[in-house]
């Protein structure tokens, strides 16, 4: 093996043909020679070529009859003023239908098996080994429970929600919605490319804000984060289809349920847009003055939906991570639940005094204090109302009241178990109404909070996207209970 040194100077480069400037000219014309003296000509013509190509098929010329092509056709019909936002309504109410409709058995099955039998088979073998209650019941009534609870509602909706909400958007529609809403926002004086964040925000709202960067204007950018959070993300997905199928469901014929409870969350998907309109509007006159910036948004080719894939990545990318988020939070706000149901202050529970306390308020504005509780219990994850709901109804206002003892779970559906336990604590459709309202409306979750002051890095706003939220989820369920009441005469 041949030793080397290293030198003790500088290293001076051996002098080499083609490092000097007559060999650089001569491989030049060298290369010139191979290539033609007509080479300039071929990369002219070749551009102007494919110029025309593209102009062909995105310009129509007066007097000229349009190409006729597959992608042409559909965005004549997705992108029409008149056909544009009718057909993404009835495409959105058909997912959502088949979420809802595809949800129940699955969901029933998951509640079957963990809830009616695993559950009482670990309380069995919980007192077999003597394990003192107060250990079973927090182990089994409070950090099992909940997790049985998150993944029994949130599992079968969020696989079948993702996987077609996915399937639009490789098969380039999402593109097309944005294209749609563009107009509407330079008119509420935000940003065209909020329209991309909102809709990230669909997915995840902490996707969604950090998806903003794509806005160069600092006013514009930060009207996008505020008004992100009224895109519904999917820790909010289970509730709205549950409440949906539960109360509004129960008011047409069976047939008919499923499209009216489909038709019920896309309209309060609707109404987030639509305050993300009317909120951008008012900050863009008032505390985010400003004119609004145009940007050029180019349109996918549609392209076929590669399903398998799709269906894979969906489930592992989102439900999986999503559903893995869910229990991590759960685990420890099931514990939370169960020792605040279990201290007693006083004759009561410090749950029981906590939701009496924020009852009276809960009430004024259509809700009640469980509800409320539940709220600021969930603020890590939004995907924990639903199970913090259910597990303070039971270990708190008393599942007794429907023949079930404190601590043991009913069947965990759509169907008269849940209802006659809503019912029976005083639940009514203004209940409903008003929590899938503030579903909608309610502050961020932990995670979107902290990614609005990691991207702001400003106090200031991002307490003003944290509450203004709040504000409005609590004067718009105001509004509704106290129309409601004057309608109902009480």
């Amino acid at each position: 093996m041949m030793k080397t040194h290293a030198p003790t100077g500088p290293v001076q480069p051996s002098p080499s043909p083609s490092a000097s400037v007559e060999g650089v000219l001569a491989l030049a014309q060298g290369l010139r020679q191979e290539v033609g003296s007509n080479f300039h000509d071929q990369i002219a013509e070749a551009m102007y070529h494919d110029a025309a190509r593209i102009a062909d098929r995105a310009v129509t010329r007066a007097g000229e009859t349009p190409q006729a092509t597959l992608d042409r056709t559909i965005d004549r019909l997705v992108t029409s003023r008149v056909w544009g936002f009718p057909l993404m309504i009835l495409l959105f109410t058909l997912v959502f239908w088949l979420t809802i409709a595809g949800a129940n058995v699955p969901s029933g099955l998951l509640a079957g098996l963990l809830i009616d039998t695993v559950y009482p088979a670990l309380h069995a073998g919980a007192s077999a080994v003597g394990l003192p209650w107060w250990l079973s019941g927090f182990l089994l009534d409070g950090v099992y429970l909940a997790t049985a609870w998150v993944v029994s509602v949130m599992l079968p909706p969020m696989a079948i929600f993702f996987p077609l909400f996915t399937l639009l958007e490789d098969f380039g529609y999402l593109p097309r919605v944005a294209f749609n809403l563009d107009h509407l926002f330079k008119k509420a004086g935000a940003h065209g490319k909020q329209s991309l964040s909102m809709m990230m925000g669909f997915g995840c709202n902490a996707a969604g804000i950090i998806a903003t960067r794509v806005i160069d204007s600092p006013r514009e950018r930060l009207i996008a984060i505020i008004t992100n959070n009224f895109a519904l993300c999917n820790g909010r997905w289970p509730t709205q289809i549950l409440i949906a199928t539960l109360f509004i469901g129960a008011l047409v014929p069976a047939h008919l349920a499923g499209v009216i409870s489909a038709l019920a969350v896309v309209g309060v998907a609707a109404l987030g847009v639509l305050l993300t309109f009317v909120v951008s509007w008012a900050l863009s006159r008032t505390i985010l003055k400003g004119e609004a910036s145009a940007f050029s948004l180019e349109l996918p080719p549609y392209r076929p939906p590669r399903i398998l894939q799709t269906i894979y990545t969906s489930i592992i990318d989102r439900t999986v991570f999503v559903l893995w988020r869910a229990v991590l939070f759960a685990i420890p706000a099931g514990a939370v639940i169960w020792l605040s149901a279990n201290i007693h202050v006083g004759g009561a529970s410090v749950a029981e005094h906590l939701v009496n306390l924020l009852h009276p308020f809960g009430l004024l504005v259509g809700l009640n204090g469980v509800i409320l509780l539940a709220y600021i219990v969930a603020i890590p994850a939004n995907e924990l109302v639903i199970p913090t709901i259910l597990m303070l109804i039971v270990l708190v206002t008393g599942a007794s009241s429907v023949g079930e003892g404190a601590g043991v779970m009913f069947e965990l559906d759509s169907g008269t178990g849940t209802m006659a336990l809503f019912h029976a604590n005083g639940w009514t459709l203004l209940t409903a109404i008003n929590l899938m309202l503030f579903s909608l409306v309610h502050n961020p979750c932990s995670t979107t909070i902290y990614t609005t002051y990691k991207e702001t890095g400003s106090l200031k706003w991002t307490a003003i996207t944290a509450l203004l939220p709040v504000v409005l989820g609590f004067g718009l369920t105001f509004a509704v209970a106290t129309v409601w009441r004057l309608v109902a005469g009480g």
